[in-house]
């Protein structure tokens, strides 16, 4: 555990390309992980699970999210809004329109860091 603080640009992050539609950039702690989430319009990412807690941050555009075994809810989160996903929620969102977001996990997404989140590719 570092017991350094530590300043990060987001500019200068990386830009991974997840997918034509999809990127982003990951900043990680020892216990928490940030990304900038950028979506394309019509942008789907398909359902999933995961035992992290997610707080989802919409900087610009929208995304509308189905969450539950059924995809029983389903809200749309605007720019300005967060949505908090608990721990093992099954979750899927499309793009309304071209989007940023901000991605807060705990702990962070060991499948992000290491390139096995196969569901999102």
């Amino acid at each position: 555990m570092s017991q350094e603080a530590q300043i990060y640009r987001w500019n200068d992050m990386p830009l991974e390309r997840v997918k034509p539609d999809l990127g982003r950039r990951l900043i990680t702690g020892d216990r928490m992980m940030i990304a900038h989430v950028y979506l394309k319009k019509g942008c789907v990412v398909p359902w999933h699970e995961h035992d992290n807690e997610q707080l989802t941050y919409i900087l610009t555009g929208s995304l509308q999210f189905f969450l539950g075994r059924e995809g029983g809810q389903e809200v749309i989160v605007h720019e300005g809004e967060v949505l908090v996903i608990p721990s093992g929620l099954p979750h899927k969102a499309v793009a309304l329109e071209d989007t940023l977001d901000v991605d807060i996990f705990c702990p962070p997404r060991q499948d992000w860091l290491d390139g096995t989140d196969a569901y999102l590719r």
